[in-house]
């Protein structure tokens, strides 16, 4: 079993390789402005589940997570060809709503600070 600085670099460098391949090989107009947020792979090296997220946020999702299942196929063994594993996982796609969360929570955090903002007195002059 790989240890679990392995199954890091593993995951690591699949994440490098998927993102480079959405943006240079795939051709699916479902798969634009995809980016991968994550991936883990088991210790048996079975599965590797990919966090997927857009910048249009979850709007997308359902289309998106169906031309990655529809792709998964050409993108396994595209992967396969330039990560070298005996066994190479099967790929599971998975919806990341981080993304959208920690930009709602910033935006949150801007009206706070606008709306408890100081406002600036003058200084009284004798």
């Amino acid at each position: 079993m790989p240890t679990k600085i392995r199954l890091q670099k593993i995951a690591d460098r699949l994440r490098e390789e998927l993102s480079e391949m959405l943006v240079k090989e795939v051709s699916d107009p479902r798969l634009s402005g995809v980016s991968i947020t994550d991936v883990r792979v088991d210790r048996e090296l079975s599965f590797a589940d990919i966090y997927v997220s857009a910048v249009e946020g979850s709007a997308r999702a359902k289309d998106i997570l169906e031309g990655l299942n529809h792709a998964s196929g050409f993108l396994r063994r595209a992967l396969a060809d330039r990560v070298e594993l005996r066994v190479f996982p099967r790929l599971r796609f998975h919806w990341d709503p981080t993304p959208e969360r920690s930009d709602h929570i910033e935006r949150l955090l801007a009206q706070i600070r606008q709306s408890s903002s100081p406002t600036e007195s003058q200084p009284n002059e004798e």
